[in-house]
């Protein structure tokens, strides 16, 4: 599924975050930035243990910031890695709305025109799918009703249940 939002096309895709060809692909991280399970797991394992080091090399950060990396051997450019949460692995709304904020900034800075997200938190986090969407579509919609780079924003979901979320949140727009 697909929504133009102003000058910015907002897509849902249900599949491997890992195998987008975007500018920039966000990692769910933890504000120290070493790269474990889910979707951290998947990126290292596949971009190279080079975005680990690059993240951790700019760690720790405050959790809701975010921090960019070269991708490896991803076909992104950049790994933005949104830290939503501490060493306890809980996130909560206000986390991830300020990680994915703050993504969106990076991206930004970098003058990207495009960056894929995965559901932030909603693994370990252990955030519902349903206020996930919520929250960061209400972060993407803020961000792009100003002046923006970005002219397509995905959100890469793992399973029918976290896209359903995502559709149903979307269609709202």
């Amino acid at each position: 599924m697909e929504k133009k939002i102003g000058e910015v096309t907002v897509e849902l895709y249900q599949g491997d975050i890992t195998q987008l060809e975007v500018d920039a692909i966000v990692n769910a991280a933890n504000n120290q930035l070493w790269m474990g399970a889910g979707v951290a797991g998947a990126i290292k394992r596949k971009g190279g243990k080079i975005i680990e080091d690059e993240a951790v090399a700019q760690g720790p950060i405050p959790i809701g910031e975010a921090v960019v990396t070269t991708a490896g051997k991803l076909p992104a450019k950049y790994v933005v890695h949104a830290a939503g949460m501490g060493g306890d692995l809980r996130t909560d709304a206000h986390k991830v709305q300020q990680s994915t904020q703050n993504s969106l900034l990076r991206a930004e800075e970098k003058k990207l025109s495009s960056i894929a997200f995965p559901a932030i938190g909603t693994g370990v986090g252990g955030l519902s799918y349903n206020e996930c969407a919520r929250t960061m579509l209400e972060a993407v919609v803020i961000h792009i009703s100003r002046a923006t780079s970005l002219n397509r924003i995905i959100f890469a979901l793992f399973g029918s249940d976290a896209y359903q979320a995502f559709q149903e949140e979307l269609e709202r727009y």
